[in-house]
């Protein structure tokens, strides 16, 4: 399948799955009177124009920001580290960033203020960053790299997990771990504002790379013979994901697998070409999360079924069959 033909399709199945996301919800709302409410508003205080553009509007915008972002960081980390088994979550970013997030909620902040949740998981995002170049030096290789993503990791899982452990509000406990299942439930065009630039910057840096991500696919020996600044193309790798995965999270609390279960499905229809990979990817991860998103309204309503379960429900599973698969082509 040729490139453009692939991103068509993506392309239409993203828009169909954007515009059923407007229109699905336990509200039962014609389809006219949702449009019109959408695109032509209703008077002040009018239900149906605040469900669509107050509750609809900014969910579906967000799962397509968020599903591109983890799409595309997954592409790319996958493609610097060549290997498939690569995900978004790699570097630490999303841990630090659901680090910051659970202070915000233990302390208060982010009842008494709308902006400190996800202030204060982009700055553990920031912090990750910091982090991970200073223990892997300006001139570290990918085991470097990834050790030391392994490390911040586990780091912010602990000191997570300690903050719950001494948690002396059973509510604000019960908060942090819903928030840690991942939702897009209840989110405001607030939070697209606050989401939508990291995501889209971090979108250009990585697409950027493309070039560097072919030349890298023969070996770090030759991507520098051909010109290739290898440590620049790792910290705009790292600067590119960090910003898109600490924005999805600072806003959609931890959603796993969709970067690397997307890159893995649509890389033989690209023929396995790093820059071709990632448009692919960013546009698969869309589709993957508006779906899933529209799922959990129609799986279960009226129990507030997280997205990020269900994501691990399918992606797990498909791991699996791909560490069986890899296995199997070893022996």
């Amino acid at each position: 399948m040729t490139q453009p033909l692939l991103l068509g399709l993506l392309a239409i199945l993203v828009a169909a799955l954007f515009a059923a996301s407007l229109l699905i919800g336990p509200a039962a709302l014609g389809l006219v009177e949702s449009l019109s409410a959408l695109v032509a508003g209703g008077p002040e205080g009018d239900a149906v124009t605040l469900i669509m553009r107050e509750v609809r509007l900014p969910r579906a915008v967000l799962g397509l920001l968020i599903g591109a972002a983890l799409g595309l960081a997954g592409a790319a980390m996958q493609g610097f580290l060549r290997n498939p088994l690569a995900e978004p979550g790699l570097i630490g970013t999303s841990g630090s960033a659901a680090l910051g997030a659970v202070i915000a909620l233990q302390t208060g902040l982010a009842g008494a203020h709308v902006l400190a949740l996800p202030g204060l998981a982009l700055l553990g995002a920031l912090i990750s960053v910091a982090l991970i170049l200073a223990i892997a030096g300006p001139r570290g290789g990918s085991l470097t790299l990834i050790l030391a993503g392994i490390a911040v990791s586990a780091f912010a899982g602990a000191l997570t997990s300690l903050v719950l452990n001494l948690s002396p509000n059973p509510f604000a406990a019960s908060e942090i771990v819903f928030w840690m299942l991942g939702s897009l439930t209840d989110r405001s065009m607030v939070h697209v504002w606050i989401a939508a630039p990291f995501i889209l910057l971090g979108g250009l840096v990585l697409l950027g790379l493309g070039r560097g991500l072919d030349a890298l696919t023969l070996g770090e020996d030759a991507a520098a013979a051909l010109g290739v600044d290898l440590s620049r193309l790792r910290l705009w790798l790292i600067f590119g994901t960090a910003a898109m995965v600490g924005g999805a999270t600072a806003v959609a609390g931890a959603i796993g697998f969709v970067g690397l279960v997307v890159p893995h499905i649509l890389r033989p229809l690209v023929g396995a070409r790093p820059s071709a990979l990632l448009p692919a990817s960013a546009l698969g991860g869309a589709a993957m999360i508006l779906a899933a998103d529209i799922a959990v309204r129609i799986i279960a309503p009226d129990r507030d079924l997280k997205l990020g379960v269900l994501t691990a429900l399918i992606g797990a599973p498909f791991f699996l069959h791909l560490i069986w698969r890899m296995r199997r082509q070893l022996a």
